[in-house]
């Protein structure tokens, strides 16, 4: 295994669509895996996705805290290869977003709240289900780099964009 070093904003890899895996099971895909799970775990994040190793491929991989879910039980560790998203009804949820690939920014993002995935595992194998809240949040923010979007396009106003310090403070402010 290995760490990998993290594409950051403007990279050519994070603007582009990403590639199909056409063999979820060939070992040269679980290498990559789990290349980017020690590449997550050194960075401390929840999530990563191919492009942002340089591998302009779909295949994302994500945690959920347990501390972030409804019920605190976490969402192990996930491979997704190949993972369509649909929306579950109308509703979307603002909040805050950071990302490896822009470092020490965050912004405020409106995303549906609910959604349905399928993808394939590293078998294969068919992976569906239903996500909603930060667990929603966190797919749609990792399948958007499998489609060249970084968080800051889906920012509603700059406003809300700004250096992970500053929102912090501001954000203290508004709450006292």
């Amino acid at each position: 295994m290995a760490i990998l070093k993290i594409a950051r904003m403007g990279h050519p890899v994070l603007a582009r669509v990403a590639d199909p895996v056409t063999e979820p099971s060939d070992p040269r895909i679980a290498k990559l895996v789990d290349d980017m799970m020690e590449t997550l775990a050194d960075a401390g994040g929840i999530g990563l996705a191919a492009p942002q190793i340089h591998v302009p491929l779909r295949i994302v991989i994500y945690r959920v805290p347990a501390g972030r879910m409804p019920g605190g039980v976490e969402v192990p560790l996930t491979v997704l290869i190949n993972p369509r998203l649909a929306p579950v009804g109308e509703a979307r949820e603002s909040d805050w977003e950071g990302c490896l690939s822009v470092p020490g920014m965050t912004g405020r993002v409106a995303r549906w709240a609910r959604l349905r995935f399928t993808a394939r595992d590293l078998k294969g194998g068919t992976v569906e289900g239903e996500a909603d809240g930060f667990h929603a949040r966190v797919l749609q923010h990792e399948c958007d780099h499998l489609d060249g979007i970084l968080y800051p396009m889906r920012i509603d106003s700059l406003r809300d964009f700004g250096f992970n310090e500053e929102i912090l403070r501001r954000r203290e402010q508004e709450e006292a």
